[in-house]
């Protein structure tokens, strides 16, 4: 649940940079929260939202993602497009993007096509709430007609901000894409801080491009370990952080859960009247390591981004990566290595010289991989392209909402994106 306190502080620095993301239903919401409702960033003011609850807790995350763009294409006048994860607002607008026709008759009609995970009385009851438009579909058809660049601007020409409730670390890949794409001259804001399923700092600053958040004291205890690790680790407390120097951040949230370490690694950036301000940079669990040479996840998307730069005309859309042991038999004899299965834009096939590009690039960024690939006790790195719509259908897999992995851990979870592999 969202502590009132952080709901308030979001509102009100909300309305302050963007005076009418307040209009009553002004706000549509794009989140998946299965069999339950989840609290939207402004919940105090359920006034706020056109979409529905029973929307975004309906089974099937593709089909909830649709019905409520649907909802969204029916108000012109939005002023705020929230999303729960940068994610969600990136495969809803890819929804948008393969199915505008559909959606558009949709429009027209008032009505909601039947789809997979979306129940029949689920349907009737959300059907009920709409009206034909047809003027609106019309509008749809021509925007979608010219093109994407800016389509959101364009679908909703009041629209003041894309509000993404958690977009740090690598799911900052789909907002600069959306940046540059979909959401071009919209500005983003990331409202909110969450780790371990507690929500620990706002983002008291919309208009910044890089999300920076002020840990608030009261709303869990906080111990923080410098980074890297000392000899003899010994926590330090909120009044002892120095700005510009790394954290892994130990928590005391929830009853029974007494400092746990969350697995997130925090920046300081400064401070906000005494209180820290940090900047999340990775998260522990995402890390690669088949020697125990320890890849981190932020690190690993710079190599990967400067390989993808390397091949002419493309643009990465989305990534994961497995260490070979999660492949048992079927990996083969070689020696342990990493999987990265890779969704491109601009970009059909890739040469196995291409291909070794970011093998190449690990070696130069990591001179540890760099000396266990010489020694030949970790093999050469396999690059897979996956299909349009491949990882949408993982984050559908993953059950629940949550940022996207970057390390794959679960053989049913690996079959499916080997699944969707086309090349």
């Amino acid at each position: 649940p969202l502590p009132a306190q952080g709901s308030l502080l979001y509102l009100d620095a909300l309305r302050t940079a963007f005076p009418q993301a307040l209009a009553p239903r002004g706000t549509a919401l794009l989140s998946w929260a299965p069999g339950r409702p989840r609290a939207p960033a402004g919940w105090p003011l359920p006034t706020l939202y056109c979409t529905p609850a029973e929307a975004g807790a309906l089974p099937s995350r593709a089909a909830a993602l649709r019905v409520q763009l649907l909802f969204a294409l029916q108000a012109r006048a939005l002023r705020v497009l929230e999303a729960g994860l940068a994610a969600e607002l990136h495969d809803a607008l890819a929804a948008l993007r393969a199915g505008w026709p559909e959606l558009a008759q949709d429009l027209a009609l008032g009505r909601l096509s039947p789809q997979p995970g979306l129940p029949e009385d689920a349907r009737g009851r959300l059907q009920a709430l709409l009206a034909p438009n047809a003027a609106r579909a019309a509008e749809l058809r021509a925007e979608c007609a010219r093109g994407f660049e800016g389509i959101v601007q364009r679908l909703w020409p009041q629209l003041e901000v894309v509000v993404v409730g958690t977009a740090h670390g690598t799911e900052q890949l789909y907002c600069d894409a959306l940046r540059q794409a979909d959401c071009k001259g919209l500005p983003f804001y990331c409202p909110f801080y969450w780790a371990a399923g507690a929500l620990l700092g706002v983002n008291l600053w919309p208009e910044e491009p890089v999300p920076r958040f002020l840990l608030c004291p009261d709303w869990a205890f906080y111990e923080f370990l410098p980074c890297p690790a000392e000899e003899e680790p010994r926590t330090v407390l909120l009044g002892e952080l120095w700005e510009g120097r790394e954290y892994g951040l130990v928590l005391t949230a929830w009853p029974g859960e007494y400092r746990c370490r969350a697995g997130e690694v925090l920046r300081v950036t400064g401070f906000h009247k005494q209180c820290p301000m940090v900047e999340p940079v990775r998260r522990e669990s995402q890390a690669l390591s088949v020697r125990g040479e320890s890849i981190p996840e932020e690190r690993f998307y710079r190599s990967l981004c400067r390989a993808v730069g390397m091949w002419p005309g493309a643009r990465l859309v989305d990534y994961v990566c497995v260490e070979s042991a999660l492949l048992g038999a079927s990996s083969g004899a070689c020696a342990p290595h990493y999987e990265v299965f890779v969704e491109l834009r601009g970009l059909r096939d890739l040469s196995e010289g291409q291909r070794y590009k970011l093998d190449q690039c690990l070696q130069e960024d990591f001179p540890i991989y760099k000396s266990f690939r010489f020694k030949g006790s970790i093999g050469p790195l396999r690059l897979h392209l996956v299909g349009v719509g491949g990882f949408a259908r993982l984050r559908e897999a993953l059950g629940s909402p949550l940022p996207m992995p970057r390390v794959l851990r679960e053989e049913r979870l690996l079959q499916l994106i080997q699944s969707t592999v086309i090349s």
